[in-house]
């Protein structure tokens, strides 16, 4: 349909049959037989063909009218879904809690800057339900903490760009030994249910037979280190946050023999995104930077 709707815009543009068929480097018959058709689709004249050389119905030119508006948005169409436009639109970015920190406002400025016809929609979840959200085409990509060796579920696509290391915290004054024993006796600071950093800590005291007591359920990395700061606590905080923000806090690192959790810093997406591909890859170049410094 599109392209019978093309011929008639030529038509109206050229003058005539003759040049509209030059100009669509197709016979003058095969012009004809597209008008045609879309006369036969909407069932009615176009042309005044008592005329010579044709012109246009007072309906044709209303049908004009929307046939010019209707290739003008099958080109915008085009240019959604190409990757060589320029980006444009709604990119939906997702950032797991355990990321959500101030340092990505950074990345997130650098974008904007960078393609001024991006807007960016940012949401800070747990990393499950940021892949749902995925799944859903709800947002467009993620950054997430992922176990080492343990990619997203497909048939999301999961590019590693960091490692991140997370360490015990604990308020400078309570200088405890490394023993889970000693670590069981404070209460915790620690992210609610559903997040795997917590699931591996309260797995780990498990093992060594240690209770766990959880004052305070919280997604918020900055109040977390405060609480600990305060005395409230002990947290689990990732090693490159608290290197940056412990060091104007009374804090210091507690590590139980055995204990090394790594998780793996990914971007997650579920397929191309087009005309804002170029801005994705940028936005996760950032983010790679940002978190091997």
């Amino acid at each position: 349909m599109l392209d019978d709707v093309h011929a008639l815009v030529e038509f109206a543009e050229a003058g005539s049959i003759a040049r509209a068929a030059d100009r669509l480097y197709r016979t003058p018959s095969a012009v004809t037989r597209q008008i045609q058709r879309l006369e036969a689709l909407l069932g009615a004249e176009l042309l005044d063909r008592s005329a010579k050389p044709p012109r246009m119905t007072p309906l044709g030119a209303r049908v004009l009218e929307q046939a010019r508006d209707l290739l003008a948005r099958a080109d915008a169409l085009k240019a959604i879904a190409s990757p060589t436009t320029e980006p444009s639109g709604l990119l939906r970015v997702g950032i797991a809690h355990a990321l959500a920190e101030g340092a990505l406002a950074g990345p997130i400025g650098a974008l904007q800057e960078r393609f001024p016809k991006v807007r960016l929609r940012v949401i800070s979840e747990l990393t499950p339900d940021l892949f749902k959200r995925l799944l859903r085409a709800e947002i467009d990509i993620a950054a997430v903490l992922l176990p080492e060796g343990h990619p997203a579920p497909a048939p999301l696509v999961t590019n590693v760009i960091s490692t991140d290391r997370m360490v015990i915290v604990q308020p400078s004054n309570y200088r405890l030994e490394p023993s889970w024993a000693n670590l069981s006796t404070k209460s915790w600071v620690l992210n609610p249910p559903g997040c795997m950093l917590r699931a591996r800590l309260l797995d780990a005291m498990e093992n060594a037979g240690a209770a766990t007591i959880i004052g305070a359920e919280i997604h918020n990395m900055h109040l977390q280190l405060s609480l600990v700061a305060s005395g409230y606590g002990l947290g689990l905080l990732p090693e490159r946050f608290v290197r940056r923000e412990g060091s104007r806090m009374n804090v210091s690192t507690v590590e139980p023999e055995a204990f090394d959790l790594r998780m793996a810093i990914a971007v997650v997406r579920s397929g191309p995104l087009g005309s804002l591909e170029q801005s994705a890859v940028d936005f996760e170049q950032s983010l790679s930077e940002l978190f091997a410094t």
